[in-house]
Order: structure tokens, then sequence, then C-alpha cells
């Protein structure tokens, strides 16, 4: 049993912050990558960022220079900094791990529940 808890999410003004913790846990092997999308409605899921077990970031345009990701290997755990907060930033988003468990030979993505951030105008 794996499972990816998110926390942090919830309503700013624009401009504003907030901050995003995922934290991985259960039968873990290993987390190869970890990564934030959202999906607001009526849209797709769409990519946020990412990191890798190295350290190497990946950002969606959109995002570049207002959010940063982190990771705590240790912890299993990534998180999402986001500054200068847009209201068009507003969607439900989610962890996803991409990872192998104790039982199994081959990795697979895993995603959390999703926490809402709405920021207004």
């Amino acid at each position: 049993q794996v499972q990816l808890v998110e926390s942090g999410g919830g309503l700013v003004q624009a401009g504003g912050s907030l901050r995003l913790s995922c934290a991985a846990s259960g039968s873990i092997f290993n987390i190869n990558v970890m990564g934030w999308y959202r999906q607001a409605p009526g849209t797709q899921r769409e990519l946020v960022a990412t990191i890798t077990s190295g350290g190497s970031e990946n950002y969606a345009d959109s995002v570049k220079g207002r959010f940063t990701i982190s990771r705590d290997t240790a912890k299993n755990t990534v998180y999402l900094q986001m500054n200068s907060l847009k209201p068009e930033d507003t969607a439900v988003y989610y962890c996803n791990a991409y990872m192998r468990r104790t039982t199994s030979y081959t990795y697979t993505n895993y995603w959390g529940q999703g926490t809402q951030v709405t920021v207004s105008s």
C-alpha cells in the first residue's frame, strides 16, 4: 500500500504565495520522479513541475520564475513554493510520484487526492 498525502492548498489573493507539500508513505523501494500537476474545471490535467531523484527540475512555461519545486528524498516528500500567484493558477493540484514498491520490480505512477488552490483577483 502506498499513499501520497498533500497539504497546503487554500484561498489566496493575486500576488500572494502558497506552499504545497506532499508526503509519500507505505511500501516504497525507490522514488524516481516526484512532481505536481494541476487541473482546472473543464480542462485536462497539466504538468506544473517535476524533480528527479538527482535534483533535476522541470517547469511548465506558465510557472517558470514564480514556482519552485523541491524535494526531501529522505522523507519522500516534495514541495511546491508558489509565489506571485495569478487567478489563472486556480486549480486542483495533484502530487505525483513515479516509484517502485518493495513488492514490485517495476516503476508505476501514483497520485495524491488533490488539494484546491484558489487565487482571487
